[in-house]
C-alpha cells in the first residue's frame, strides 16, 4: 500500500520559495552596498578589502540564494530490485536437433 502524503512532509511552495530566495538575495546585495559606500570613505587595505567584498558578493549571493538547503526531507518509498539467484543444480541445457 502506498505511503500517505504527510503536510509536514510537503515541499515550499513556490511562491513561498521564491521570497525566501529573494529575502536571502536582498540582504547579500545589502551588505555589497554598504561594502561599497565603507569602501568609499576609507583608505589602504581596508577599502580593497572592502571592494573586493563588494566584486565577488553577487556571486556568492546568487549560489546562497539558490541553495537548497537542508529543508527538504526524502519521505519517498525507494524500489527495489529483488534478488533473484537459481542454484547451478536446477541449470538444465536441452540440445535439441
Amino acid at each position: 500500500m502506498a505511503k500517505r502524503q504527510s503536510a509536514t512532509s510537503l515541499e515550499l511552495s513556490p511562491d513561498e520559495e521564491r521570497r525566501v530566495r529573494m529575502r536571502k538575495y536582498t540582504i547579500a546585495m545589502s551588505v555589497r552596498m554598504v561594502c561599497i559606500v565603507a569602501g568609499v570613505f576609507t583608505t589602504g587595505i581596508l577599502m580593497w578589502i572592502f571592494f573586493a567584498l563588494a566584486i565577488f558578493l553577487p556571486y556568492f549571493a546568487v549560489i546562497i540564494a539558490n541553495s537548497q538547503g537542508g529543508t527538504t526531507k526524502d519521505n519517498s518509498t525507494k524500489i527495489v530490485a529483488p534478488a533473484v539467484s537459481i542454484p547451478a543444480s536446477k541449470i538444465r541445457i536441452v540440445d535439441e536437433e
